[in-house]
């Protein structure tokens, strides 16, 4: 698992506005994230699963397509945007994380 999400992270390093999880520091939401222009759009979660961030709408049709589940980071109800991908096909990590990064990137810009 986390040689897989070191792999995307390597990935998206040179992007422009990318920067790697930070490595020191208590363990928090977004501890283990990748960022763009300072937002998070794919973590690993503190139970070692891989999430990332999407359009509501978009979470909602891979929740029915059985590719995730919501996330809840700790609360009662779901953070709408985003999604705990149990698909473990190969390349679905990596073209979400890439949807993730388009999607989060142009909300800033």
């Amino acid at each position: 698992m986390r040689e897989r999400f070191d792999d995307i992270v390597a990935a998206f390093v040179g992007l422009p506005g990318v920067t790697p999880p930070i490595a020191a520091g208590p363990r928090r939401f977004g501890s283990d994230a990748v960022r763009v222009n300072g937002s998070v759009f794919c973590m690993i979660s503190s139970g070692e699963r891989f999430v990332v961030k999407l359009p509501a709408q978009r979470v909602d049709e891979l929740i029915a397509a059985s590719t995730g589940e919501p996330f809840r980071a700790g609360r009662k109800s779901p953070m709408r945007q985003w999604l705990v991908v149990t698909d473990t096909a190969p390349g679905i990590w990596e073209a979400l994380a890439q949807e993730a990064y388009e999607f989060t990137a142009g909300e800033r810009g």
